[in-house]
């Protein structure tokens, strides 16, 4: 980091930010603060709490499936959240969340109890997914488990619902207007996409995080945490592009292969886009693109 952003960092308080060897997105990056997290939350719920305190972040930052992660879980009022962010579609979204789900509640009940004539209670679940891919979907949707059974069946004895939300600019503007954060988040990402249209990838990034701040869109986020999400955009879009690639030419080779290499890819692509920005040294530049310190000193030569 620059030395002028590491004293902004240090005299400004910050958004907490997660874990970035998880390549983390911009979205978790935003809701990873609980007074943002909760706004999200009424929003969806159409609720009112306001003491953000009541609410418990248990995002398994280890729990990782064939490269697959869960972005937000968090308890509120005894109820058990998973919240994706999701730019690319997936029908296997309930899938994975079924594996987030045994994962969360392995780690919350206690296993010795499950042999005791007691009841064991659980939080409830709910599975939320917010879009902003660029293939048009509906302001809202369901998936269920059982879609992806071999056999239909009206009485599944293994259910799980998910719920879609697309959070791209101009849909769902009632859950936008209850929530400013989102909203904002929205117009950012629809700025990057406009402009990587007209510009270099890496240019329409830095671009677009500079007319939100003058805009006063996320524009305290973006002032502290500038580096990171401008790392984060251009790799959440190389991976987005690089995914399509992959889908379409190893489809037969399976999705779980074309996902790793896409990610890997992504990674590799991200990395060169930042050295070319003489904005990044080396070591920032692996830590933030999760790839060794050898790999990026590679790719200057």
């Amino acid at each position: 980091m620059t030395g002028k952003a590491h004293e902004a960092n240090e005299t400004t308080k910050r958004t907490p930010v997660a874990n970035r060897k998880f390549k983390d997105t911009v979205f978790r990056m935003l809701f990873s603060d609980k007074e943002a997290l909760l706004s999200l939350y009424n929003a969806i719920n159409n609720s009112h709490y306001t003491d953000s305190g009541a609410l418990e972040i248990v995002t398994l930052e280890n729990a990782i499936y064939m490269g697959m992660k869960n972005d937000l879980a968090f308890i509120l009022d005894m109820n058990l959240y998973l919240y994706e962010h999701q730019s690319t579609m997936n029908p296997n979204i309930p899938l994975r969340d079924l594996f987030y789900i045994a994962a969360e509640y392995q780690k919350l009940v206690d296993k010795k109890s499950l042999y005791s004539s007691a009841l064991q209670k659980i939080p409830n679940p709910h599975f939320i997914v917010f879009y902003n891919g660029s293939t048009p979907i509906d302001d809202c949707y369901t998936s269920r488990l059982s879609d992806a059974f071999y056999h239909a069946t009206d009485n599944p004895s293994l259910e799980l619902i998910v719920t879609t939300f697309n959070v791209n600019a101009g849909h769902n503007t009632k859950l936008m207007s209850h929530c400013q954060i989102l909203k904002e988040y929205s117009i950012y990402v629809a700025k990057v996409r406009s402009l990587a249209e007209q510009m270099p990838l890496d240019d329409a990034v830095q671009k677009a995080v500079t007319e939100c701040i003058q805009e006063n869109i996320l524009a305290d986020f973006l002032r502290n945490n500038q580096a990171e999400v401008i790392a984060m955009s251009i790799f959440e879009y190389d991976k987005v592009e690089e995914e399509k690639k992959l889908r379409k030419a190893e489809f037969d080779a399976g999705v779980e292969q074309g996902i790793t290499l896409g990610q890997k890819q992504a990674s590799t692509d991200t990395a060169l886009r930042l050295l070319k920005t003489g904005k990044f040294d080396t070591k920032e530049i692996a830590e933030l693109c999760n790839l060794p310190l050898e790999d990026v000193t590679a790719l200057m030569k």
